[in-house]
């Protein structure tokens, strides 16, 4: 209603009106800063003069700042605290943001990318903390587990790092068994490498549950150490059967082609196991006193050495470069099983002789767990940058392609 009464008034009255307003331009003002407007398509520059209506300096200087396109009046920016509204203006340009918006107008019209990224990053180290969490667990179980037997179970003997280690290659397949049934899925995984660490496990039992001559000597080796052997052969060739049946589809066969030469598809393993074969009747130790049992032996430690090579060759097959962790976590602890064990031989190798007093098995045996540790030094390097910052392995042909676990 005021609106229409002022629209009435004669012309004359509000000329009459400014031109009083006028002569006092404090008074101008305060007033108008809160009543009056310019229009919505005016502009006004940073010093306060206006664009082309007049360079008074009452003119367009509102609170010593100027407002651009859809800003409100009363000396407050958009979305700035304080009673301001937008300027009303026709064709849509007062939705426009102002160019020279402050702060405050950036939080209104929503969190800017910089924060967005950070939310990101945020969830990205909570979800690789509780990945992390989970590793450090798995591990520590391990370990505990290990202090138990050494302290309730053996006798402290040094020969516990063969307990120890077999421990670890047990827990590595343990690690495979969970990572594939729970997953219900084959990838990463070698058959190669279960088929050799089959024949492992099997010709070492054949050995050592009819002799003692490569027994650890303390307690361990009175049936713990057996139990683990058995545990691990069962392990491994539950894996298998997992890779070979019911998730055969996903089994990636076309990247686990070591040894695929001449030979029918799936046998590339025949490339290891046979040459091995040969060498362990040729040259092995004679603890056993037993033709059978210590080349038995002896063909199950230098297979052991090379069982591993399907795998990793498997691993630089796959097109992303990226290795599952729990993967990364079997191989790992089967090469941590191989350093106890090659810790052990260190000291015990001179006991590897054969019957006429050779000691080339044993040097044999160091020299093989040696080459399959150098071969395996970046794979454990890569594999502890994985750990610590809870990503899935990425070998370093394949670049730095990390995803979160």
């Amino acid at each position: 209603e005021n609106a229409l009464l002022v629209s009435q008034l004669p012309l004359s009255l509000f000329r009459n009106k400014f031109s009083i307003l006028s002569t006092s331009p404090a008074h101008f003002h305060r007033r108008i800063g809160f009543t009056m407007s310019e229009g919505p398509y005016s502009r006004y520059g940073a010093g306060g003069s206006s664009a082309g209506y007049s360079s008074a300096p009452t003119r367009g200087s509102y609170s010593g700042s100027a407002p651009g396109y859809g800003q409100g009046y009363g000396g407050a920016a958009y979305g700035s605290s304080g009673a301001s509204y937008s300027a009303p203006s026709p064709g849509g340009y007062g939705q426009q943001p102002s160019y020279s918006q402050s702060a405050g107008a950036n939080e209104n019209f929503g969190s800017s990318p910089n924060q967005v990224d950070t939310s990101n990053k945020g969830g990205k180290k909570s979800m690789a903390l509780q990945a992390l969490n989970k590793n450090v667990i798995m591990w520590a179980g391990f370990f505990t587990a290990s202090l138990f037997v050494y302290f309730m179970m053996s006798g402290g003997d040094f020969s516990f790092l063969m307990t120890y280690g077999a421990m670890s290659r047990m827990f590595g397949f343990g690690i495979l068994n969970v990572k594939t049934f729970l997953s219900k899925r084959a990838t990463g995984v070698s058959v190669k490498t279960l088929q050799l660490y089959c024949l492992v496990f099997f010709f070492r039992l054949t050995s050592i549950i009819r002799h003692e001559g490569y027994l650890p000597y303390d307690k361990s080796g009175d049936w713990l150490y057996h139990v683990i052997e058995i545990m691990a052969l069962l392990f491994t060739g539950c894996a298998l059967w997992g890779c070979m049946c019911p998730f055969k589809s996903t089994y990636q066969g076309e990247m686990d082609k070591f040894g695929e030469m001449n030979v029918p598809p799936g046998m590339g393993a025949l490339y290891l196991a046979v040459p091995v074969a040969i060498l362990a009747i040729l040259v092995h130790p004679n603890l056993n006193s037993d033709f059978l049992s210590d080349v038995a032996w002896t063909y199950a430690m230098y297979l052991e050495s090379v069982a591993l090579v399907p795998q990793l060759f498997m691993f630089q097959k796959q097109t992303s470069g990226v290795v599952e962790l729990l993967t990364a976590h079997f191989v790992a602890a089967l090469g941590f099983g191989r350093v106890m064990e090659f810790m052990f031989w260190i000291y015990s190798y001179h006991e590897l002789a054969t019957s006429a007093g050779s000691k080339l098995p044993g040097y044999l045996a160091l020299f093989s767990q040696f080459m399959q540790l150098v071969l395996m030094l970046d794979f454990f390097w890569y594999y502890y940058l994985a750990v610590k910052n809870a990503t899935p392995l990425v070998l370093p042909s394949h670049g730095t392609a990390m995803g979160i676990v």
